[in-house]
């Protein structure tokens, strides 16, 4: 062992008795509960109130809070999602008493051993220990996404296999030796429930009026205090306590298959204890549904990375680059080819995919009114572009986004990749709540969009169009994230690689050449733009995020 951190609060505690205590408390304090109680349906109705159908009867209800455990995809089927979730078997072993155990004075700290991958701690005068198996031995209950939950499963176990985990087994055993006398009394192998990332799902979600999700808990009871206040409190204040966009349900999508998830758990779960990286990327399940025009194109070229389920360019490779994905907590593979391309854009002009950006179209006879209602900022005149920020009763900056009116009120709404559903869910409801007369499309992956950006960005494109591009003024600046002259292209997918040879073809002369998001991030931190999620999010106000120019206090 060469080292260890410690943690004095650190503990455990028996599930059924907390669970027992948070149901007293709940009474206490007015609740009413029900057990046990199936719900075999649910109905929602046109004033945003549920139906819930069960054996005694059906129960009208102002929300839903689907905290179902390994039932919770079961429950979401009822109304038409597919949360990606799927059970994985975790087995842990139970010892006989250990006389070392037994003559302790005080209890042993919980083991985490990332190298041997499992947890071990004292079990009345003996050891508990589990292991996280490697994706390839690892076991999910594939059968029960496609089938469901058997009937009357509750209390159950599944049936274990210690030739599965016997090499974390040794490896305990060499850690904490007096294992190696033990007698294992006890072998449990039960269903956790895994999302594709084993972060859980917490929030409200989007397409659905007042449905709620506490899902996907793959640690377990332990979060069930503070999820519950956290969600209580955004219950009934009408925005979350504080940011945790990680946990967003909405951070998964359409593009979130069976298949994706499978795949993805296996990961998460034989990874649990490995060491992460900065700026980590996990290949499994990749590439989804959700890729750009240009991805065949371009996927030999770069180093590709995840977001959102699209896969866009970090890095692009030249002759002598080491190429690849190469983790490091120093400076590696990347850095100097990034570097390359910042100057580029700086010097010359560059050309990145965008296709990743979140879209959306407004329009009706209320739209003016409603993002007048939505954004801290004025509404952009027809032809015209801002940047907005919607913000929440407490006043704090709950998304940003770019504004276009490109008719009399209609509308283009531009967010980053990683808000697109997030940004959404938060407009659908402020339509639903202001009654507004407004159509509202997510054409997110129907559209393409290419940036071009440098000195010569307007001399290239002024070979492709009649258009006189003379006269662009600040405003182009303004939404062009590197903060240097340039244009977001937006067009539809298929044209893409159209689009974007015929704009290499024209920068030839200029030395035209791609660039990716890691030289993106770096020429928007220079230039001092700010980005949600990164600079700003629900713990901060405008003010403290440096937006006094997009928030006009006198609206």
């Amino acid at each position: 062992v060469l080292a260890g951190l410690y943690n004095p609060g650190d503990g455990h505690i028996d599930p059924y008795s907390l669970t027992m205590a948070l149901a007293a408390g709940a009474r206490k304090y007015g609740a009413q509960l029900n057990y046990p109680v199936q719900v075999t349906n649910l109905k929602s109705r046109s004033d945003g109130t549920w139906d819930v159908e069960t054996p005694l009867g059906i129960i009208r209800a102002k929300r839903i809070v689907n905290a179902a455990g390994f039932w919770a995809r079961d429950i979401g089927k009822m109304i038409g999602l597919q949360h990606p979730l799927i059970p994985v078997h975790h087995q842990y072993v139970v010892t006989s008493t250990i006389p070392e155990v037994k003559a302790l004075k005080t209890e042993l700290p919980v083991i985490r051993d990332l190298e041997g991958s499992y947890y071990l701690r004292q079990e009345r005068d003996g050891l508990l220990f589990g292991p996280y198996e490697s994706e390839e031995k690892m076991k999910l209950q594939d059968s029960w996404v496609t089938n469901g939950v058997p009937p009357g499963f509750g209390k159950e176990l599944f049936e274990s296999d210690l030739d599965r985990i016997m090499e974390h087994i040794e490896a305990a055993m060499e850690m904490v030796p007096v294992l190696k006398k033990a007698d294992i009394v006890n072998t449990i192998a039960g269903p956790i429930t895994y999302s594709p990332d084993i972060l859980p799902m917490v929030g409200p979600h989007q397409g659905v009026r007042n449905y709620w999700v506490a899902i996907g808990f793959g640690y377990g009871i332990i979060h069930a205090g503070g999820i519950g206040k956290y969600l209580s409190d955004w219950i009934l204040e009408g925005e979350p306590p504080f940011d945790l966009i990680e946990l967003d349900p909405n951070r998964y999508g359409k593009w979130t298959t069976r298949e994706y998830t499978a795949a993805k758990a296996r990961e998460s779960y034989g990874f649990n204890n490995i060491v992460g990286y900065p700026k980590e990327e996990r290949f499994a399940g990749r590439p989804t549904e959700r890729t750009s025009g240009l991805y065949d194109l371009l996927k030999s070229e770069c180093s590709m990375g995840f977001h959102a389920g699209w896969e866009q360019p970090h890095w692009f490779y030249k002759p002598g680059d080491e190429t690849g994905y190469k983790p490091s907590f120093r400076r590696t593979n990347w850095f100097d080819p990034v570097g390359r391309e910042y100057k580029q854009v700086m010097e010359k002009v560059g050309v990145i995919d965008l296709s990743p950006f979140g879209k959306f179209k407004v329009k009706g006879s209320d739209s003016v009114k409603l993002l007048d209602h939505l954004f801290a900022n004025v509404v952009p005149k027809v032809g015209s572009t801002n940047i907005s920020h919607m913000l929440t009763p407490r006043g704090k900056v709950y998304a940003e986004l770019t504004v276009s009116q490109l008719y009399p009120g209609e509308f283009m709404l531009i967010t980053g990749s990683g808000s697109e559903l997030h940004d959404l869910r938060w407009i659908e409801e402020e339509v639903m709540r202001g009654g507004y007369k407004v159509e509202i499309e997510n054409v997110t992956d129907e559209m393409g969009v290419l940036g071009v950006a440098g000195p010569y960005a307007r001399q290239i494109l002024q070979k492709l169009t009649r258009e006189d591009l003379s006269d662009a003024d600040e405003t182009v600046n303004l939404v062009c994230v590197t903060g240097e002259l340039g244009w977001e292209l937006y067009h539809r997918k298929e044209d893409s690689v159209a689009l974007y040879s015929a704009i290499m073809e024209a920068g030839q002369k200029e030395g035209i050449d791609n660039f990716g998001t890691y030289a993106l991030n770096a020429l928007r931190l220079e230039k001092g733009f700010r980005a949600w999620g990164a600079e700003m999010n629900c713990d901060t106000n405008p003010l403290e995020a440096g937006l006094e120019y997009f928030v006009k206090l006198n609206k």
